[in-house]
């Protein structure tokens, strides 16, 4: 499982079921951050992953955020709305070194995906001390597009300070509520695509839809770290949905394509490990 936009839960089959518990039921989940806070987490503490454990996760349960088995890479991405492959000059144990981390943020509420960064970089200039600065570079990207015949998903009638969603009913059967092409994109970045995504569509409206796919080897690479193998939505079931660029141009009017494109990438600078506590 995955936080995404605005707070919504975003969740891939394989998660264990710890990992499934930790997530609160809508009733349960504490009320939106006031918009304009800046928080900070109090007194968080940081712990390598017990060894051999399943899933990935970015949680509140209660009023405390939590990760289970998140990397650096995750942890950075996460915070400034990046691919790893946007993060240069890393160390090796960024991709390797997995950690939980428990804290509570100083301002109630759930916080939106904007605060949600900030309350992880924040944590990263204190734990890990890290500096780095930004540079543009031309990157391996996938653009989504529109196709020939334009969208055909739905506009959503939710309102714009409404929560978005983006929730796997399992790997490459996705549900998307009131969402902004632009955030898709990122969410697809972050979850799915082994390279960083990019929005051309001009699309400027929030939409609904469902997308049902069959995954590739390239896709769902950071649960495939610590879930295992991708089990495909269909297995060998000759009507099995089409892979994700046939699915989305069928299903959503829309294209993907790998091109290049001038990115923002972080350059560390340093960085040290978090000590445990």
């Amino acid at each position: 499982m995955l936080l995404g936009a605005n707070g919504v839960w975003v969740s891939a089959q394989g998660a264990t079921p710890a990992s499934q518990a930790a997530a609160p039921t809508a009733g349960m989940q504490p009320s939106t951050m006031a918009a304009n806070a800046d928080p900070t987490l109090e007194v968080a503490t940081i712990k390598p992953s017990p060894p051999g454990r399943p899933g990935k996760l970015f949680t509140f349960q209660g009023a405390h955020f939590k990760t289970f088995n998140t990397n650096m890479n995750d942890l950075i991405a996460r915070a400034y709305g990046l691919h790893a492959k946007q993060i240069i000059d890393a160390p090796a144990w960024f991709g390797t070194d997995l950690f939980d981390i428990d804290g509570k943020p100083d301002v109630p509420g759930r916080p939106n995906l904007k605060q949600m960064g900030i309350l992880i970089q924040k944590l990263l200039a204190d734990r890990c001390d890290l500096k780095f600065h930004h540079e543009q570079r031309e990157l391996s990207v996938y653009a989504i597009r529109l196709a020939n015949a334009g969208p055909k998903m739905s506009v959503s009638t939710a309102g714009p300070n409404d929560r978005s969603g983006f929730r796997f009913r399992r790997y490459g059967d996705l549900v998307v509520g009131n969402m902004t092409m632009a955030t898709f994109a990122s969410m697809m970045q972050a979850s799915v695509m082994d390279k960083p995504v990019v929005d051309q569509t001009g699309l400027t409206d929030r939409y609904d839809f469902n997308l049902k796919w069959t995954p590739d080897e390239s896709q769902f690479g950071q649960f495939r770290e610590t879930n295992g193998p991708v089990t495909p939505l269909a297995g060998d079931n000759p009507n099995a949905p089409p892979g994700l660029y046939t699915a989305v141009q069928e299903q959503l009017g829309l294209k993907i394509e790998a091109t290049k494109a001038l990115d923002d990438v972080i350059v560390i600078d340093h960085v040290e490990r978090p000590s445990p506590n």
